[in-house]
């Protein structure tokens, strides 16, 4: 198919930006040249770890291993009280070369594949390689170190021994003192003939003190090799499943790692299998929006097995606080479940776990575990309707924002998200063989969006749009859940907003005109709110143009928190949220049933096909493929539909009205 202008333009934004890493196999590689310093964040269910790694001006490799171990709390046991620690680079055994101590690391490869390896020159044929990486299931991280001689004559290196220790003050941990260690496994000195090679691990753990002489002792050389390749079959065993094939590498790349991102950062709690967004911050704690609202919903599509069981275990928790006085859920369940916290009170979160809630059941495939679901579901439904104004909309304290921004007391958040609790339970109840509740359920979100409508939609800033509450005079970020919600009143006035210069910025959307803050789950939003409204070649314009900043750019390979707060924090969540713009936004898949979806996959221009492959939702396995139907006289587009066990299906698509597919059910 030829190179269309219009296909050309998809590219045009993202092919402004200067990469600093390149695609590699299953990963991204910096060949360093210049100074640049960076960090990213990697988790195991014991344990997290933000690396920061780099040059500094001389070329010297800069590194600290930001360790995080959630489970270990310290006090007040709120929900910043995990136990942290630092190791900087000279937590390192220190090596000699022919007696001389090796001062210089001169870092010149990086890569990172789920693991994360720094190449460096030590001296004229001596190179160090660091490879880093989590332990999927202990309250540790790896850091195996290569020792290669890449001259033409035997070198001589002798490795210092390593045995970092630190005792916490016991007064200051909730289980007494706690056991910092960093150690390595090999000490001595070593011949290397040339190409000859040498590796050894360190760890860097923590315990509680009265445990460390117990799990010392088990530590082995050999378990720490372990944990590297146990790592790395986590991370392939994620890409099996739920593969994104596109035309645009960048794309299947960042996929592959918002599934792993959000995937990784689940911990085992004494409250079971929680969620955490992670950052240094968050941890052993839930949320109403980044666990119910954002990340569950995408578990099923993926189908690990801990993400679903934290998903259930996250509604499990909030539905414990279900109360007969409608006292409004908190906001965040922390310190492994045992405290709470509301501190910014109602900012809608029952809308968002009723939304999350019953998304979640559907896509799930499960009747019996949806059941299980509704009695959290029918009481955040009704503690909505509670809360209804004279006006007829939802009022709540505050948002996820958590005011940060102003918010009113009634703001357009809030009621989307009530709107698509009510429209998804009541498709939930439809498959539960409910029609009177499911009727009931469908005439609220009637009478609730006829409400929003006279309610928000109004002209900001020149803009027919929404406005986010009573009085709000600047766009807001929030205008494109109406589109996500499937509210085409007001469409192209907030399509042109999204996209002005009052809100889009090199970093995604602003969260308000005239402010420089940037969150980017408001822009993964709105890059599903435009693939829903069907603005297919705008959208995967920005989204190309994002995904390759977040990869290949100066601060890589996720999507982050926000700016400045907290300096672009890798949060898991919001990689949950990238995921679903391509389930949810480019192939436009909706739960409907147990074993039903509608599909609107939009396909841009220049792309003659797509596929999802091994899609693991409604309880099933399966592939979604679409392609531009070149035969004359027929649909413009064939959709695919291959099921595990059955032949595949071929489809006719007009490109307009989503069309609705079933699977072949395993209920009865």
């Amino acid at each position: 198919m030829p190179v269309t202008a219009e296909a050309t333009d998809i590219n045009s934004l993202a092919d402004s930006l200067k990469d600093r890493w390149q695609l590699q196999p299953n990963g991204i590689r910096w060949q360093v040249k210049d100074q640049h310093q960076d960090h990213l964040e990697f988790s195991g269910e014991q344990v997290s770890a933000i690396i920061y790694y780099g040059t500094d001006a001389a070329g010297q490799l800069v590194l600290n291993r930001k360790v995080v171990w959630p489970m270990l709390r310290t006090l007040p046991n709120d929900t910043h009280a995990s136990l942290i620690h630092t190791f900087g680079i000279e937590v390192s055994p220190r090596l000699r070369q022919n007696g001389v101590l090796l001062t210089k690391e001169l870092p010149e490869q990086v890569t990172y594949d789920g693991l994360l390896q720094i190449q460096s020159r030590l001296s004229a044929g001596l190179q160090l390689t660091r490879t880093l990486a989590p332990s999927p299931t202990g309250a540790f991280i790896i850091e195996q170190q290569t020792l290669k001689n890449t001259g033409d004559t035997a070198l001589t290196v002798s490795v210092d021994p390593l045995q970092y220790q630190l005792l916490t003050d016991a007064a200051k941990g909730v289980d007494g003192s706690y056991h910092i260690q960093a150690r390595s496994d090999f000490a001595g000195e070593i011949t290397l003939a040339p190409g000859g090679e040498k590796s050894w691990q360190l760890s860097f753990s923590a315990v509680p003190a009265t445990q460390t002489v117990e799990l010392s002792a088990g530590f082995s050389a050999e378990a720490a090799a372990d944990t590297l390749r146990q790592r790395q079959h986590y991370v392939q065993s994620l890409q099996q499943n739920l593969q994104l094939e596109t035309p645009d590498p960048v794309l299947n790349q960042m996929f592959a790692f918002a599934k792993l991102r959000a995937a990784e950062s689940i911990f085992r709690t004494k409250g079971g299998l929680l969620h955490g967004p992670g950052g240094g911050r968050y941890y052993a704690a839930i949320w109403a929006n980044d666990q119910a609202e954002y990340v569950n919903p995408f578990f099923p599509f993926l189908g690990d097995a801990n993400g679903n069981e934290s998903a259930r275990n996250s509604f499990a928790h909030f539905a414990r606080f279900i109360n007969p006085a409608y006292t409004a859920l908190p906001s965040s369940i922390i310190a492994e479940g045992l405290d709470i916290w509301n501190g910014a009170g109602d900012r809608g979160d029952c809308a968002m776990v009723a939304y999350g809630a019953s998304r979640y059941a559907l896509a799930s495939g499960d009747p019996q575990q949806a059941r299980q679901l509704l009695p959290l579901i029918d009481w955040c439904l009704a503690y909505n309707q509670r809360q209804k104004t004279a006006d007829g909309v939802i009022a709540s304290d505050s948002d996820e924002l958590e005011n940060r921004f102003p918010a009113g007391k009634v703001n357009l958040s809030t009621n989307m998200l009530a709107f698509g609790a009510l429209q998804s339970s009541a498709l939930l109840y439809q498959a539960l063989g409910d029609a009177a509740k499911a009727s009931a359920l469908n005439t609220e979100a009637n009478q609730l969006r006829k409400a929003m409508l006279s309610y928000f939609a109004g002209e900001v800033e020149g803009y027919d749009t929404w406005r986010y509450y009573a009085g709000n005079t600047r766009l807001r970020a929030w205008i494109a859940l109406p589109l996500v919600m499937g509210f085409n009143e007001q469409k192209a006035g907030t399509l042109a907003a999204l996209l002005s210069p009052q809100l889009w910025s090199e970093n995604g959307i602003y969260t308000a005109s005239g402010d420089k803050t940037f969150w980017d789950r408001a822009t993964l939003y709105a890059f599903r709110g435009m693939f829903n409204a069907g603005a297919t070649d705008t959208a995967m314009k920005y989204l190309k143009y994002y995904s390759r900043k977040r990869l290949l750019g100066e601060h890589v390979p996720f999507a982050v928190e926000a700016w400045p707060e907290g300096d672009q924090r890798h949060l898991s969540a919001e990689s949950g949220l990238y995921a679903r713009v391509i389930t949810e936004g480019l192939f436009g898949i909706e739960p409907t049933g147990f074993d039903r979806f509608t599909l609107a996959p939009r396909l841009p221009a220049g792309w003659n096909g797509m596929c999802l492959r091994h899609i693991r939702a409604f309880a099933s396995n399966f592939d979604l493929c679409v392609s531009r139907n070149m035969t004359t006289g027929a649909t413009p587009y064939q959709i695919v539909l291959s099921i595990e066990g059955q032949n595949p299906r071929q489809i006719g698509w007009d490109g307009v009205d989503a069309v609705e597919l079933q699977l072949k059910s395993k209920q009865k």
